[in-house]
């Protein structure tokens, strides 16, 4: 796949797990790849441009654009990425409201800024690839995790509105949903989970595993080669599309 040759990539979330995964594959297939995250230590280990972001305020999200079009040039690919999970969420009658302000800011707030800015440039280009990595629990709600579960259906919407607003300008829009993906975030909820369940996080993982017909979870570089398809000048005919990346799962 040459599809994202001399491309310029924004990819959010980079400096670890599917972000970072979905970077050095963009990378290796010859775009120009920029990679945000608050964490300046990984994105630098990262060995690509990158600017330290808190993607979570359209000022941070605005600086993201900006460097990355001062740097790089003009913005081809936008992998809307970054997020937090729902690991020290409760149920709903438990539920800080401060942990739903967060969520909303963090996982559908901040990809409505960074849309909102690149698809401006690629209207006039008349050509542009949006990907974001919404959830399986985009499609199915999970347990205490309402504010998680909101905000990747919201992302799902906001997906298929771009794919509408922009599709006639050569510019498409999709989601990747993966189900349990062994990073560190998915770690920090299956810590939690071991230590309310009283049991090792290994035996979560084993749990999570068995979801799954082939009795793993999916990795970080399957889910990114998704995304880099829908990246690429190969996937035009597709937009609007929510695609599982979960091993036959729905969850």
């Amino acid at each position: 796949m040459a599809g994202v040759e001399d491309r310029v990539a924004l990819v959010t979330g980079a400096g670890r797990g599917i972000g970072r995964a979905t970077a050095e594959l963009l990378a290796a297939r010859g775009a120009k790849v920029m990679g945000i995250s608050r964490s300046e230590q990984e994105l630098a280990a990262l060995g690509l441009e990158y600017a330290v972001a808190d993607l979570g305020t359209p000022e941070g999200c605005s600086l993201a654009v900006a460097e990355a079009e001062r740097r790089l040039g003009p913005i081809d690919i936008l992998v809307c990425n970054h997020g937090i999970g729902s690991a020290h969420e409760q149920v709903i009658w438990k539920q800080d409201p401060k942990v739903w302000s967060e969520t909303m800011r963090i996982n559908l707030d901040g990809p409505f800024h960074l849309s909102r800015l690149v698809v401006r440039g690629m209207i006039e280009r008349q050509y542009g690839r949006l990907v974001y990595t919404s959830s399986t629990a985009g499609l199915v709600a999970e347990y205490a995790g309402s504010a998680y579960t909101a905000a990747k259906h919201g992302l799902i919407g906001l997906m298929r509105s771009v794919a509408q607003d922009a599709g006639k300008y050569g510019i498409t829009s999709n989601a990747v949903l993966p189900g349990w993906v062994r990073t560190e975030m998915a770690e920090r909820s299956a810590r939690a989970e071991a230590e309310e369940m009283g049991i090792t996080p290994e035996r979560v993982w084993d749990d999570r595993a068995a979801l799954y017909a082939p009795g793993r979870v999916a990795t970080p570089q399957e889910v990114a080669e998704m995304i880099a398809f829908f990246a690429s000048e190969e996937s035009s005919g597709v937009s609007g599309e929510a695609i599982r990346v979960a091993l036959g799962s729905v969850l």
